[in-house]
């Protein structure tokens, strides 16, 4: 018997012979019958698809049957539920509220005045959410619904930091820099005991406020770090400059205007702390105290006084020889025993403030017994501004 060749360039070494395709069809019957059982199988493994084209018809069919059936189950449950009455919210009395301290039922009721009546599972919380926290008191709210019937609404309120006075109106204002209003009898029952902040406008913007008062929350907490209660010593703080603090100061006699700056605020009250008698023993007519420079303090009196420069009255060394006036009024340099101290009239613009200040606490001044203003003192103020 003579042996067939194989085929040159079908066959490598270690693959299966390739053998006559006796049909001629040009597929070998080795894949034939690999690739023809694995389509099989796959059309085995899809029990669901019919094999016939009108099975596959009605299977579509059928499915379309399912999903209207689902949708107007849907649609049949939500009409039931808008006339069920077990889900009807009745009253003002099927709204809970929890979290109220400074504010009442009264402020929060007529937000949800359209759900009187209405089906509970078609009030909008979101929105109802976000109208809440449209109140100034409220930081933030959470509405909830508890069936059948029940709409319940948890409230966060804004926490005062400070009083604000704008004009003859006192006020409290938030760490944002959200004004808060209160009467006067509520503030003098929370005995609250707060610097009074000026600067913080209705009509300045969110940001802006916001950014006074960080000035104002990072003062308060360094100069009370460690325990300290310097803050308890500051009468009034107004942040109309977002880079200067001023703070009234109360002295014995008469308040001392301190420029604090916007940084190292406890190092600057020291330095004021340590100062303040013996300056005003040499400058009887000292009006503020300007603290922002390094080496050196700049004194400036009452208007009409002459100004000029003088070594620091602190340091004994020094003498406390003032100097002869200067009409140019640039400062020396501080000498190595003690910074320098330079006092001068008051700019024009600090005048207008000083006169703005003095006319607003002449007889209506808020009165701060140690060192800061209470809340009743706070009250009386505004009584006596009308």
């Amino acid at each position: 018997m003579q042996q067939a060749a194989p085929r040159a360039g079908r066959t490598l070494p270690g693959m299966p012979p390739e053998f006559d395709d006796p049909d001629e069809d040009g597929e070998p019957r080795l894949m034939r019958r690999r690739f023809g059982a694995g389509r099989e199988e796959k059309k085995r493994g899809r029990w669901w698809w019919p094999a016939s084209t009108a099975g596959r018809v009605f299977l579509a069919i059928g499915g379309l049957a399912a999903i209207g059936a689902i949708a107007v189950a849907g649609l049949t449950l939500k009409h039931d539920l808008e006339r069920d009455a077990r889900f009807r919210i009745a009253g003002t009395a099927n709204i809970q509220a929890t979290g109220l301290t400074e504010i009442g039922r009264a402020q929060l009721l007529p937000v949800f005045g359209e759900d009187i009546g209405r089906n509970v599972f078609f009030v909008p919380l979101n929105e109802r959410r976000k109208q809440l926290e449209q109140i100034p008191w409220v930081e933030r709210a959470t509405v909830m619904r508890l069936l059948p019937d029940q709409i319940r609404v948890a409230v966060v309120e804004r926490k005062p930091v400070a009083f604000t006075r704008h004009g003859q109106q006192i006020g409290l204002v938030d760490a944002n820099g959200v004004l808060l209003t209160m009467p006067a009898a509520t503030m003098a029952q929370r005995h609250y005991s707060f610097p009074v902040v000026t600067g913080i406008d209705p009509g300045d913007s969110a940001e802006s406020r916001k950014a006074r008062m960080a000035m104002y929350l990072r003062m308060m907490s360094e100069l009370d770090a460690g325990g300290q209660h310097n803050s308890e010593q500051l009468s009034e703080i107004d942040l109309t400059d977002p880079e200067d603090a001023r703070v009234l100061m109360p002295e014995q006699g008469r308040d001392i205007l301190a420029h604090f700056g916007e940084d190292h605020f406890l190092e600057r009250y020291e330095r004021y702390r340590s100062h303040i008698a013996e300056w005003r023993q040499q400058y009887p007519q000292l009006a503020a105290v300007d603290l922002r420079y390094e080496d050196q303090v700049v004194l400036q009196m009452t208007s009409g006084t002459q100004k000029s420069d003088a070594p620091a009255a602190g340091d004994a060394s020094s003498g406390g020889q003032a100097a002869s006036p200067t009409a140019s009024g640039d400062r020396q340099k501080p000498s190595a025993a003690a910074p320098a101290i330079r006092k001068s009239k008051p700019l024009q613009a600090k005048k207008h403030a000083q006169a703005k200040r003095a006319a607003a606490h002449n007889g209506r001044r808020i009165p701060a017994t140690a060192s800061r203003p209470t809340a009743i003192g706070a009250a009386a103020g505004m009584e006596q501004g009308g």
